[in-house]
């Protein structure tokens, strides 16, 4: 049984990790740096990309031949 294919590739999947990362890292930092609550925007795009690498995990692991209904 062959594992399906992601919806991102091999670098694409990198660079999502990355972006991740700094942007998770980011919040925290901005909320103690600026008064505002700009740091909610940070982490938002981290959840948004946090979510699409959880996808192409789901897709990796979905077997090859598995249809989606």
């Amino acid at each position: 049984m062959h594992q399906g294919s992601g919806i991102l590739s091999a670098r694409q999947r990198k660079l999502a990790w990355l972006g991740f990362l700094l942007a998770a890292l980011q919040a925290p930092v901005s909320a103690w740096l600026v008064a505002d609550e700009s740091w909610l925007f940070s982490l938002c795009v981290a959840l948004m990309v946090a979510t699409v690498i959880i996808a192409d995990d789901a897709a990796r692991r979905r077997p090859a031949d598995a249809t989606s209904d």
